[in-house]
């Protein structure tokens, strides 16, 4: 079944890149484990959803189908043709952010949205581990 490019259309225009459920319950987790000092929305390369800038580590929170998740990703079976080089883009542009950030001496942390639904204690606890490795400056 062919969706109606209005409604098409509007259900894209709701697709949120600021304050997803999962980088929310990512955040309120931290906050919860009593971790501090996080920014979000900070002008950075590849505009992590949380970073801490004391210690130079940036934590994006992927979403599974636009950034193509091997657990996850299902290639929509209509307009292959416009879907297949947009993922590409983003995985693409994701892997060259990551390597920027790198050079420029920051230490990246990439979750997929379904470890968040699923594993957030470990989430949280890995970013932990992050935060007392790279000193709590």
């Amino acid at each position: 079944m062919v969706e109606d490019p209005a409604v098409r259309s509007k259900t894209m225009a709701a697709v949120r890149s600021e304050n997803t459920q999962p980088e929310i319950q990512l955040r309120k987790a931290l906050w919860a484990a009593k971790i501090r000092g996080y920014r979000v929305h900070f002008p950075l390369l590849g505009k992590p959803d949380i970073v801490f800038t004391r210690q130079h580590l940036a934590v994006f929170i992927d979403g599974c189908f636009w950034h193509r998740c091997p657990q996850c990703f299902r290639m929509p079976k209509t307009h292959r043709e416009y879907w297949e080089p947009k993922i590409a883009r983003n995985v693409a542009r994701d892997e060259t952010v990551t390597q920027k950030l790198r050079e420029e001496g920051w230490h990246v942390m990439r979750f997929w949205e379904h470890e968040i639904r699923n594993q957030l204690l470990a989430c949280v606890e890995h970013i932990i581990q992050n935060l007392n490795t790279l000193g709590r400056r």
